[in-house]
């Protein structure tokens, strides 16, 4: 027994639990089971997922925070041990190990273990047998669950392998099953304990933190076999006791065997291994004898001479002296070496690429060729990158291209080796929609119901359906079981799924990282992932390289080398002529459909009132369009003070140091940093505590706690009351979503490139974003559309002329006209376009010549038909499709042929086709088309509908019609909408405050042609329509041309072939129009 706050507490430590983490297995998430362990009192408690620690860092991060809030609450009682482990599960053996590691060595031993088995295993699965345990299991205590021993014995041989290769380190598990036979299988466990000689030890085999979990525990097993609640049979528990429990319960369960109560303190107390204890070390960089320090250093003076040919400014030099001094002092040399030669590797490889985020604060990282934005633009703040008192490793994001990273990917393969580099894991949670299918195909609602509820979900969402949303698909809310399903639905949501891959996060070592970590198979063939995602290797520490992917760098290098080949102009990220006020002319009438970071429908808002004229105005552009800016009340203030309507505020000179180049409101991280340390007294190293607690990117962080030592702090400094608490206000508006300058700056860069290359070479730039897809916020019609609207000349698809990528064609007044590529048909290969290519010589005359030449199946001929790619031949669409289609026929009988009765086939005259099916059969084909928009075709049946390019002088209410091409619900905008219109004239922005959406909820989400009643309102230059109505009028769509495909009303031999269908057409108009105009939806 045991006192804790003056009440007996049996001694107990829980050494085997399952979290969540064994997918669908486990019921409770490891910080509610961690929890929970702490409020029962327990010694100590073993996290010990199935052949896995994916939960155990979890777990980890969960008591240190109760540990934080305990001391900030001055309580003193003790918090629980964690003990990392793993339940192994074996190939051929019934009986399950638990495995503890007593030290970081037997820690290696396990992730090896796990590592073993995952490599030679599909993803997801794990293969070990008894003779991986035999020479792995050193320094482990193995805890043996045996089948129970009242439904069969025979397992003693299994037993006393292990425990004779492993003596003095295993144990005989005894768990309760609350059956009423519990003192029977205690009492036969101990006859096995006496016969094996393992020693007994209770546990509790614990799947939940509470019983009420056991619903829901249920319900993860009947996703995991693939059946229904009523169903589950035997596999339903029994009871809900397998949750945690105190030392109190489990001592009265166990009053005949109290040594095996107490032996899982002694266990517990052998476990010394803790994660804490984990020691990272990053590969050393050296080469050729040179150490890492060495190295970095002279490279970095190498790049003065590179990047000041003319000499570095004295403050750049003291700025690098100062950074290399830390690095030192530090030891990350390494880190910055290895981020350099991946870098070095994509350059001499033609791979674009740039380094962001808080790395753009380091000379040391620009000179390096890490990033591009030269340290004289923006406000450098190393701290906001590497902090010693700090303690924990930088961050380097280095975006390459998106086609090509692939490339650097199997580059840090080859160099570091499986054993020494892994990518993060990705937690694939349950959001709403899969929620909702799953539990609801579990607790037996119809496919119907379950399709309409989560069909009314819209993106990521985390909510469960309320009453409204229940009643419109059909259900009633007080039906029992309708409202469990509604209740676990809500518990299952956050629970993980599955492990995925990071999208480029590299974990990479000195040693072996697989004894670091689990390493396991990822889908994809030669890759593998840790076991670990982002958020635990940085609550352990762990350095991690980030390989990101950026559409616009790989539609800026092939525009880079179009230009080169049809301007002869050669052009790189650096020496894209500067300051170009044509360029700020185009985006300042927010002309920027298609150009990086500002073609969202918020940014081409925010740019005729921002009107930027120079490269730190793009800076400010891309960070005041954020949560943080838009919650912390800064952009109407900044906007005003722009524009002169509203008088900069005089801070004095220290703090307008900081914020004169803002107007005198914070926008960046780095300001909040430095108003910390010039105005209120803050070190460096105190701003940088400040800034983490603003949890960028994160969930709202700890930030008040700061709040009395900034309010005091520019208290003594002659700041006044109101004023201190407005600055710490505006900070705290960072919470959500504070944007770091040099993120920002390197943002901008590339915001100016794709401007710039917008500006002077309208066709290439449309040609390069067409050939990077898919990437960016708008679909290849709308940029098709906005380089017709900049006089670009856009030619069709033609087997005579087209590559699989779009290309450029010489005019002859030496413009450049786009053709369009192979790529823009859908379900066209790139190997068939690369034959047809190959094959063309001179160009074919016709169908069959194609075929014949280029070798490409019949279905690939009838996909270019579809997509009119044989007009040059003078063959329209059904000619083309119809002598397609006769390749593939099958050969006439000798009776029918030629030389039968048949005689020679008449030709088939087939009807021209409307111009309305024509537009049809290109978005099939196309998805776009270069004969009319489809909302020109039903103009003459909608003369409410005002045109677009009529808004700028309408007023009052007004009604329009247009095909939706993108919805945004930013975060930030309390439930709105903002929907943006097309027709044949041009676009229309339309809001839809909450109630209105929540009126017309169906026609905001799912319509595609949608008609929207409601106010003009201007904000200077920009023209809104506030909805008051939205209808979903898709059905119209299916009124411009024919369902039927090409040929499918002709007569053949005198009999009328029926009306037929293409196989996976749509039927339905608004499923139709689903398929053929698709929008683009931002959450």
């Amino acid at each position: 027994m045991v006192r804790a706050g003056g009440i007996s507490v049996t001694a107990y430590a829980e050494l085997c639990v399952t979290s969540n983490f064994s997918f669908l297995r486990g019921a409770s998430h490891p910080e509610e089971l961690v929890t929970r362990a702490a409020e029962l009192g327990l010694s100590a408690i073993a996290i010990t997922d199935r052949n896995s620690v994916a939960g155990v860092v979890r777990a980890f991060s969960a008591l240190k925070e109760l540990a934080r809030l305990r001391v900030g609450a001055g309580q003193g009682a003790a918090l629980p041990r964690l003990i990392p482990g793993a339940r192994l599960v074996l190939s051929d053996s019934q009986v399950e190990w638990v495995a503890l590691p007593t030290d970081l060595a037997a820690w290696s031993r396990l992730t090896r273990l796990l590592s073993l088995g995952k490599r030679r295993a599909t993803k997801g699965h794990c293969q070990i047998g008894m003779a991986d345990l035999e020479e792995w299991g050193r320094g482990m205590v193995l805890i043996a669950l045996q089948p129970d021993p009242l439904e069969g014995q025979g397992f003693a041989l299994d037993l006393r392998r292990i425990a004779g290769r492993f003596a003095g380190q295993c144990f005989l598990g005894a768990a309760p099953v609350y059956d009423g036979q519990d003192q029977d299988r205690l009492d036969r466990l101990a006859e096995a304990a006496q016969a094996t000689g393992l020693a007994m030890v209770a546990m509790g085999d614990v799947l939940m933190h509470r019983s009420a979990r056991r619903p829901l525990a249920d319900v993860l097993t009947c996703l995991r076999i693939g059946c229904s609640i009523d169903t589950i049979g035997e596999h339903r528990l029994a009871n809900g006791e397998r949750r945690l429990k105190s030392g109190a319960e489990l001592a009265r369960l166990f009053h005949r065997y109290p040594a095996a109560l107490r032996r899982t303190i002694e266990i517990a107390d052998r476990c010394a291994f803790g994660l804490d204890q984990l020691r990272y070390q990053y590969p050393d960089e050296a080469m050729n004898g040179e150490p890492a320090q060495d190295r970095l250093e002279r490279l970095t003076h190498a790049g003065l001479r590179w990047r000041y040919p003319a000499g570095p400014p004295p403050k750049i030099i003291h700025r690098v002296e100062k950074e290399l001094t830390l690095i030192r002092e530090v030891g990350y040399a390494p880190y910055f070496l290895t981020v350099h030669d991946i870098v070095q590797f994509a350059r001499a490889n033609g791979i674009l690429c740039q380094g962001r985020g808080s790395a753009a604060n380091s000379v040391v990282c620009y000179l390096l060729g890490i990033t591009e934005v030269p340290p004289e633009s923006i406000t450098l703040i190393f701290e906001r990158f590497i902090s010693k008192e700090r303690g924990e490793p930088p961050d380097i994001d280095v975006d390459f291209e998106h086609e090509r990273r692939e490339e650097v990917i199997r580059w840090i393969y080859n160099r570091y080796g499986r054993e020494r580099a892994g990518l993060t894991a990705v937690v694939i949670h349950f959001r709403s929609r899969a929620a909702i299918r799953e539990v609801g195909k579990v607790m037996g609602l119809s496919q119907d119901v379950v399709a309409r509820l989560s069909g009314q979900i819209w993106g990521w969402s985390s909510a469960t359906p309320g009453e409204d949303r229940l009643r419109d698909a059909g259900l009633n809310p007080e039906d029992r079981r309708v409202a469990l399903a509604v209740r676990l639905i809500g518990e299952i949501i956050g629970f993980p799924r599955h492990l995925s891959q990071h999208v480029g996060g590299f974990v990479i070592t000195h040693g072996r990282l697989d004894e670091l970590c689990p390493i396991e198979n990822a889908a994809m063939a030669d890759r593998t992932v840790i076991e670990w995602d982002k958020d635990d290797i940085d609550a352990l520490g762990l350095l991690k390289v980030d390989i990101l992917a950026l559409g616009m760098l790989t539609a800026i290098r092939k525009a880079f080398a179009l230009i080169g080949d049809h301007r002869a102009q050669h052009l790189t990220l650096a020496n894209v002529p500067a300051e170009d006020p044509r360029v700020y002319d185009m985006l300042c009438r927010a002309d920027a459909i298609g150009v990086f970071q500002v073609e969202s429908r918020a940014q081409l808002n925010f740019l005729p009132r921002m009107r930027p004229r120079k490269f730190y105005d793009l800076v400010c552009e891309v960070a005041i369009v954020r949560p943080g800016p838009i919650q912390g009340g800064m952009v109407h203030p900044f906007l005003n003070r722009r524009m002169g309507r509203e008088a900069v505020e005089d801070l004095g000179p220290a703090m307008m140091e900081v914020l004169g180049r803002t107007y005198g409101v914070p926008l960046f991280q780095e300001q909040a940093m430095q108003i910390a340390v010039v105005a209120a007294g803050f070190s460096p190293a105190e701003a940088d505590r400040l800034r983490r607690s603003l949890a960028t990117f994160k969930r709202m962080g700890t930030i008040a706690g700061f709040r009395d030592r900034f309010v005091s702090g520019m208290l003594e400094r002659g700041y006044d009351a109101d004023f201190a608490a407005r600055c710490f206000a505006q900070i705290e508006g960072f919470g959500s979503y504070g944007f770091p300058e040099s993120h920002a700056a390197s943002f901008a860069r590339l915001v100016y490139v794709s401007a710039w290359l917008k500006r002077h070479h309208p066709a290439i730039f449309t040609c390069a974003l067409l050939n990077s897809q898919p990437m960016g916020f708008y679909a290849p019609a709308q940029l098709v559309r906005d380089a017709r609207d900049h006089g670009v000349e856009v030619r069709p698809v033609c087997v005579n002329h087209s590559l699989w990528d779009c290309t450029i064609e010489a005019r002859a007044d030496d413009a450049l006209a786009l053709r369009l590529g192979f790529r823009q048909i859908k379900g066209m290969r790139e190997e068939d376009a690369d034959w047809i290519a190959a094959a063309r010589g001179n160009g074919y005359p016709d169908v069959e010549s194609l075929w014949r030449r280029a070798g490409v199946r019949p279905d690939t001929l009838e996909r270019l038909a579809e997509a009119d790619a044989f007009a040059d031949l003078g063959l329209s669409r059904r000619d083309a499709l119809w002598a397609a289609r006769a390749l593939k026929a099958p050969a006439p009988l000798p009776l029918f042929g030629a030389d039968g009765e048949g005689g020679v086939e008449p030709v088939v005259e087939l009807p021209r086709m409307t111009l309305g099916q024509e537009v049809i059969e290109d978005y099939l084909a196309l998805r776009l088309s270069l004969r009319a928009h489809p909302m020109e075709i039903l103009r003459p049946t909608l003369p409410e509908s005002q045109p677009h390019e009529r808004l700028a002088q309408a007023k009052g209410r007004i009604t329009i019609t247009g095909l939706v091409i993108t919805r945004q619900r930013p975060g930030t905008a309390s439930g709105v909408v903002f929907l943006t219109l097309e027709d044949e004239t041009g676009t229309a922005n339309v809001v839809v405050w909450k109630k209105v959406y929540e009126a017309f909820r169906k026609a905001v989400i799912a319509g595609r042609l949608v008609r929207v009643t409601g106010r003009i309102e201007r904000d200077g230059p920009v023209t809104h329509l506030i909805a008051e109505r939205v209808e979903d009028v898709s059905h119209l769509l299916a009124t411009i041309g024919r369902q039927l495909r090409i040929g499918a009303e002709t007569e053949k031999a005198g009999e009328t072939i029926p009306p037929s269908r293409t196989p996976g057409r749509a039927r339905h108009p608004r499923e139709q129009a689903k398929k053929l105009f698709p929008s683009r939806d931002f959450h």
